[in-house]
């Protein structure tokens, strides 16, 4: 009886790499899911955020400029000034808003970087010899 193909050391290599990209594809496809749900939450909150801003601006300046112009005898563009300072603050809170979130792909990230550092290690070791 002939014994049976022994795996070449290449091979065995190839096997090992398949499965170190195989786990980092998978990874990365788990993480993609979750940044595209984080993007569809920073979408609606945008979304969110122009809508209230368009209705202020059309519910307030026909009515409350003209309202206060009036009954503070003010000119209404000293008014009208002062809403989009009001309105300017209102945007500027809910783009803080959208810069809060977590970062995207920690898992990966932090595998990436460990694998980065076995790599080099392996290289000074290969040098080292």
């Amino acid at each position: 009886m002939s014994e049976p193909p022994h795996e070449s050391e290449s091979d065995g290599w190839k096997a090992v790499v398949h499965e170190f990209v195989d786990a980092r594809l998978g990874l990365i496809k788990l993480e993609a899911r979750e940044a595209g749900r984080e993007a569809a939450r920073r979408t609606a909150i945008a979304v969110v955020i122009a809508g209230a801003a368009l209705a202020a601006w059309a519910l307030t300046l026909a009515g409350v400029i003209g309202w206060i112009a009036r009954s503070a005898g003010w000119p209404w563009f000293f008014v009208a000034l002062g809403a989009a300072v009001l309105h300017l603050l209102i945007a500027g809170i809910g783009a803080l808003l959208l810069r809060q979130g977590s970062a995207l792909f920690p898992l990966t990230r932090s595998e990436l970087s460990k694998d980065r550092e076995w790599l080099q290690t392996l290289k000074n070791e290969k040098s080292g010899n």
